[in-house]
């Protein structure tokens, strides 16, 4: 692997900041100064280390990105912009794609990887694993509709979801949704269920991960080591 590609997927910096970075002395492989950006490394053996930082290298990408309103949770779409195409082009590459997905207008916390297999996991109906969203509704939720929302909700297609924990907050307008499924545009058929309508939706967290609050709308950052630990031991 070319050390500026390695670079690159690790998240120490661009790849087109690699020459620079190199040039100036702030990259080492196996405790000497690299020469070229462009230099053969074995990412497994070689001994990277990035501003005196030992660099880890991971098999895959784990990607957490706070989704803005207006972009589709997809690899790649015809008519708007994708989770993708917010991602820098050192960043972006083959087989990353968001797992799970938000609806357009829908924000917050979206996870993005490369790992299929970890994805097809969590997103199983069987994994049951918990997703929960910040929402404000355009009448006030009862505490008898809570309790029809915790014993699970026939929808108009007649499909019956799965109990869904809602916590009210204020007067009962406002609160957080705990889901076990991902249906399609769930929270909205849900509310409709009970004859209200979302007007505000943000996925607060996703299993063990929770946003970032320091990330901006469409800002992202990599996974830490313990976020990636207990993601793929969820």
């Amino acid at each position: 692997m070319r050390l500026d590609k390695f670079l690159g997927i690790t998240g120490c910096c661009t790849r087109s900041e690699a020459k620079k970075r190199v040039r100036g002395g702030s990259v080492t492989v196996n405790g000497v100064c690299a020469s070229s950006s462009d230099a053969q490394i074995d990412p497994e053996r070689d001994e990277i280390a990035y501003c005196g930082k030992p660099v880890i290298y991971r098999k895959y990408t784990y990607i957490m990105m706070n989704k803005p309103e207006g972009v589709v949770s997809a690899t790649e779409d015809g008519r708007d912009r994708t989770v993708l195409d917010l991602l820098p082009d050192g960043v972006r590459k083959a087989g990353l794609f968001p797992c799970g997905r938000l609806d357009k207008n829908t924000l917050g916390l979206i996870l993005l990887t490369d790992n299929g297999a970890l994805g097809h996991r969590l997103l199983a109906p069987k994994s049951h694993v918990e997703k929960r969203y910040y929402f404000r509704s355009k009448f006030p939720i009862t505490e008898a509709e809570a309790a029809r929302f915790a014993s699970g909700l026939v929808l108009e297609d007649g499909y019956e979801t799965k109990p869904a924990k809602i916590d009210l907050e204020g007067e009962g307008d406002c609160g957080v949704i705990t889901l076990v499924e991902g249906k399609y545009h769930q929270i909205k058929r849900m509310l409709e269920a009970l004859q209200n309508k979302i007007v505000y939706l943000e996925r607060i967290s996703f299993g063990p991960l929770t946003l970032d609050p320091t990330l901006a709308r469409g800002e992202w950052r990599y996974l830490t080591e313990d976020e990636i630990h207990a993601l793929e031991n969820h």
